[in-house]
């Protein structure tokens, strides 16, 4: 431990205030992810006044860390107050000109933090991370000064990573409003770019769908529109996790780490098929898919179907196994689809590749913060006194 470490338990005190006057009507929380979460927590017939009260600035930890992921749930409220279980224990920086609590929570978040509070957690039964090893902990805790600097460069960062994933939903949104107004409303524009249906567009009635679509419109099965495979098998003692692999690995419908190889795909969507059940992603030519997804090489308009995303809630029925959920080649085979007019998809590819390519940017921008964010936290160990 360096010299310029500083015990915690000198800049910290326990705070255990109870809901007694049932004021408080907020129950949180507190995730792996270090934030507070709205409680799933069944409170029927729960006495309520029993629960703690934490206000901003104060944080609440869950001291129990076995089978929690290696990872200890600690949160600071950014709210005003709310009520969190009993099990929680609650604190709070003594002086804030000696110790800001966002410099102290920024410490919390470090993987080393977990790996710390794992190794000192004990207990038979459940192993605890208790008050007494939270005081213990000793950090580099420099001027004020310099904790106002570092917090602002921090915050910096995480406000930019916030507006990309808000600029994300949007974008998201928007994809799907039109969608909407598109392909299920059918107010697709005309000829005139007027709305489609609601300006006389001719409708004919489909028995299967039981409901009248514009005409030229088919109703076919997806397996007739796209070849459908399994990904590769990859061990994952072969996934480099870093940005030394030049390929992107895909492992249930997302990006799960870099690789050196890569297999040649047409761009696909993917679908994940065991894990992540359902969650899709649109790949690229030069990608690793692993057998936890289902590959849809559609023989055109690649893009329009990852925006197409209502398609795929078909793909609920066909989700099989108990232990395990799944989807299979020959369960989503037979699922049918509602096709436009090729004039109309090609008109909405035009839009979904502008959207994914900003959607695409934004995630980039997003990467190179998180990277950057991470760094920085890095170097709290290395801050003087």
């Amino acid at each position: 431990m360096r010299s310029n470490y500083k015990q915690l338990g000198n800049y910290i005190r326990e705070v255990n205030i109870r809901n007694s006057s049932l004021k408080v009507e907020l129950l949180l929380g507190v995730s792996i992810q270090k934030k507070f979460i709205p409680s799933i927590a069944n409170t029927i017939g729960t006495d309520m006044s029993t629960y703690k009260i934490v206000k901003k600035n104060q944080f609440a930890y869950g001291p129990v860390t076995s089978r929690n992921g290696d990872k200890i749930s600690i949160a600071l409220l950014e709210d005003e107050q709310a009520i969190i279980s009993q099990a929680y224990r609650s604190f709070e920086v003594k002086d804030k000109n000696e110790l800001l609590p966002e410099y102290l929570m920024m410490w919390f978040k470090r993987p080393e933090f977990d790996r710390y509070a794992r190794f000192m957690s004990h207990g038979s039964t459940r192993e605890v991370f208790d008050w007494n090893e939270m005081c213990e902990t000793k950090l580099p805790i420099p001027h004020i000064d310099k904790q106002r600097e570092i917090v602002k460069e921090y915050n910096v960062l995480v406000n930019r990573i916030n507006l990309n994933s808000q600029l994300i939903q949007k974008l998201e949104e928007t994809a799907q409003t039109i969608y909407k107004q598109w392909f299920v409303d059918f107010e697709f524009p005309n000829e005139n770019g007027k709305p489609y249906k609601s300006n006389g567009g001719e409708m004919v009635f489909n028995e299967e769908l039981e409901k009248d679509i514009p005409k030229s419109w088919e109703y076919e099965k997806i397996i007739d529109l796209c070849s459908i495979e399994y990904g590769k098998s990859l061990p994952k003692s072969e996934i480099l996790l870093s940005s030394n692999g030049q390929y992107d690995v895909y492992g249930a419908g997302r990006i799960i780490g870099k690789f050196n190889k890569y297999t040649k795909e047409k761009s696909s969507v993917i679908v994940g098929c065991r894990g992540s059940v359902g969650s899709m992603s649109l790949t690229s030519p030069y990608s690793f898919i692993t057998n936890n997804s289902l590959i849809f090489n559609f023989k055109e308009s690649e893009k329009f179907f990852y925006y197409y995303q209502i398609i795929f809630r078909g793909l609920d029925d066909t989700i099989s196994g108990s232990a395990q959920p799944q989807i299979t080649i020959e369960g989503v085979s037979g699922v049918k689809l509602l096709i436009p007019a090729e004039e109309i998809i090609d008109e909405f590819n035009k839009f979904a590749e502008c959207v994914n390519n900003n959607i695409f940017n934004n995630k980039v921008e997003i990467e190179k913060n998180v990277e950057i964010s991470n760094i920085l936290l890095s170097r709290l160990s290395m801050i003087k006194s």
